[in-house]
This record gives structure tokens, C-alpha cells and sequence, in this order.
């Protein structure tokens, strides 16, 4: 059985990262998983995955992830393996477009990471994603947020199996405490705050920066990650003369270690499928503060503390009490860390396994 994943990129983001930890797993239990990507630009995550060394990488080019040459360039490669498990859009289409004019036996398999896309918002795109959504043997949802989402978007949810997201825990555990507060340029009486993900419209880091204005000076935010909006958030610190608080990291490899030093994880989000910045602060035994959205708050509720969307003030008033509670803040991290012991990246995997097995022996 030969599994190929196909994405747009490895650029920033959960899927994206998704790939960078499962692809070596695969590998040790034995099961050939490879990549390919529509856009081989060689981002932080590919060039992670390339040292690693654990799968063929095959890229059709450096042109943008929507053109349609991308239909051909992909043929090729549905003749030569079993299984194809696709991610996001466009690939989802460009892929059943390529086997379909192919005629290739291939199997395919499309992962829905999202709970909201502009698609779901438009008419047309309705009725095409029912024709193209149609053409996957299996559609895994990340969380039952995502599921109930896609199933009333598509008016039928009967190929749906809900995997849910995991991380490694292992690594988050191993990671060492190696940073300190000096390091990081912060007074050891600073408190920090950390925002870990894309700078994209999805997100909501606006808030999460707005926060800073209800607490003390000696509350600091990093923000770790890059993208489209990191200008207008600049802008926005700018404007709050928030510069001296609010820290752009970039993009970061040791994120599990700085998660060790920060006092608590925010993930302030306009819509999330499953979470993962917030599993990781969590295996990090960090109390993590969640904005209260499908998806999100599935993961969070009843182990970390949710506020409401776009809620500054709010969010600000749950980080006070958390940091102002010693005992409250210790039972929430203890809670937090218990949760994301649901979230082992194993266990996701092997369900996926499971999965590709059923359909590689009905082949």
C-alpha cells in the first residue's frame, strides 16, 4: 500500500504542520506515506521535513497553488500509488479533476480542517462542492465542530469519519526549559503571554494585542508566526504604542521550549477546526485561554478558560484572574495537561491507517 498526501505547501499552518509530525511516524510503522506539494517553496516546514529525510517530496513548481496547470502536472503522479489523502483547497479540486480526465484507479481520501471557508458563503460554490466533495472515498473531519459544519454545507455527511487532530506528545515533553525569562529580553518580573499561529484573516490576533491596554505594563505578548496580516498588526501595535510589550518571534523550531517559559497560551481565533496551538500549550501544562468558537472550544471547554469572540476586555479580566489566583492557575494547567493527553498523535494516526487499510483491501 503507497499513500500519497498532497497539499498546496508546506507553508504556515495546521494542516501544513499536520504533515511535518505525522510523515515520520508513518515511516516507522512501516507504511510508505509521501508528499507531494503544488507549491514547493522551501518554507520553515519544508525545510524540516526535508532534514528529516523520511519521504519522497515531489513538488510541481513554485507558480501559484490556483492554477489550473496544476490539473496535468498531477496526473503522473495518481498511476503511481494506492491512496491519495488531499488537503485544502484547491488541491481538493485540481486533484479530482486530474483523476478524472486520467481515468486513474486511485483512491481518494480529502481531510476538512476548517469549520467556515469562503466557499460555504457563496451559492455556486455550494452546489460544486457537492460534485467534488462526492469524488472522496473518505472525508475526515479534525473535530465534531468541523463535522457538523461540512454536513450541513453539503446537505449529507454519510462519507464522514471525525479523526480527531494529535500532537507529539513526546516531543513537548522533551523539550527543555533551556530558555529563560533573561533570554527572551523580559524581566524576570514580566508576565508573558503567547499567541502562537498564521497571521491570516482566520486568526484573530487583533484581540489577543487589544488585550494588552486592560493589563499591567509588566504584561508582555509574543507572537509567534507570519503572514499576509503582520503589517496590519504591526500597524495596530503601532497605534496602541504597544511596541515595547508586543514581540513578533517569526517563525519558530522551538516552540515547545519557549511554551515552557510563558506563563499563559492564548488562541484567539475567528474560526478554528480543531486547535492545535492550543493542545500544545496545553501537553505544555500552560493554562490556555481560547476564544469561544466551533472547533475551538470543543478542545478547550471544561479543561482551559473561553472568552468571548473579539472580547478584549474580557479576555484581559480571564488573564488577570488566572494570574492572580495561584491556586486557580495551577488547577487549570494540571487540567489543561490532563486534556491533551486525549490529543496523542498516535492515536490519530493509527486511525488513519485503519482507515487506508479498509479501502487498500477492497482495491
Amino acid at each position: 500500500m503507497k499513500v500519497l498526501q498532497i497539499i498546496n505547501s508546506l507553508g504556515t499552518g495546521g494542516a501544513e504542520k499536520l504533515l511535518l509530525e505525522t510523515l515520520p511516524l508513518y515511516k516507522e510503522k512501516g507504511i510508505i506515506v509521501d508528499l507531494l506539494v503544488l507549491n514547493g517553496t522551501n518554507y520553515p516546514f519544508m525545510e524540516e521535513l526535508k532534514a528529516l529525510n523520511c519521504c519522497k517530496i515531489y513538488s510541481l513548481g513554485s507558480h501559484s497553488v490556483y492554477n489550473p496547470v496544476n490539473i496535468f502536472k498531477l496526473i503522473r503522479y495518481l498511476y503511481e500509488y494506492d491512496i491519495a489523502h488531499v488537503h485544502l483547497f484547491p488541491a481538493q479540486y485540481w486533484v479530482v479533476l486530474a483523476k478524472t480526465i486520467s481515468f486513474s484507479k486511485i483512491k481518494l481520501f480529502f481531510t476538512e480542517h476548517s469549520t467556515s471557508n469562503r466557499r460555504m458563503e457563496l451559492p455556486l460554490f455550494s452546489i460544486l462542492d457537492r460534485v467534488f466533495y462526492s469524488s472522496y472515498r473518505k472525508i475526515i473531519t479534525i473535530s465534531e465542530g468541523v463535522n457538523d459544519s461540512l454536513i450541513k454545507h453539503l446537505r449529507s455527511g454519510k462519507k464522514n469519519i471525525v479523526i480527531l487532530n494529535g500532537i507529539n506528545l513526546i516531543k513537548v515533553n522533551l523539550a527543555k526549559k533551556k530558555l529563560t525569562k533573561d533570554s527572551l529580553f523580559f524581566h524576570h518580573n514580566n508576565k508573558l503571554l503567547i499567541q502562537v499561529g498564521g497571521f491570516r484573516k482566520q486568526k484573530d490576533q487583533d484581540t489577543t494585542i487589544r488585550s494588552l491596554q486592560y493589563l499591567p505594563s509588566n504584561f508582555h505578548l509574543l507572537l509567534v508566526g507570519v503572514g499576509e496580516r503582520e503589517k496590519q498588526l504591526k500597524n495596530l501595535v503601532i497605534q496602541l504604542k504597544l511596541e515595547d510589550r508586543v514581540h513578533f518571534m517569526g517563525v519558530r523550531k522551538d516552540v515547545f521550549s519557549i511554551l515552557k517559559n510563558i506563563d499563559v497560551v492564548i488562541v484567539s481565533s475567528h474560526q478554528e477546526g480543531f486547535g492545535l496551538a492550543a493542545v500544545e500549550g496545553m501537553a505544555a501544562k500552560k493554562p490556555v485561554i481560547a476564544s469561544d468558537v466551533p472547533g475551538l472550544s470543543e478542545v478547550v471547554k471544561g479543561a482551559g478558560v473561553l472568552f468571548e469572540l473579539g472580547n478584549a476586555k474580557e479576555l484581559a479580566e480571564r488573564i488577570q484572574e488566572l494570574l492572580g489566583d495561584e491556586s486557580l492557575y495551577n488547577r487549570i494547567a494540571q487540567a489543561c495537561q490532563l486534556r491533551a493527553t486525549q490529543y496523542n498523535i498516535e492515536n490519530m494516526i493509527q486511525k488513519h491507517i485503519d482507515l487506508y487499510q479498509e479501502v487498500y483491501a477492497s482495491i
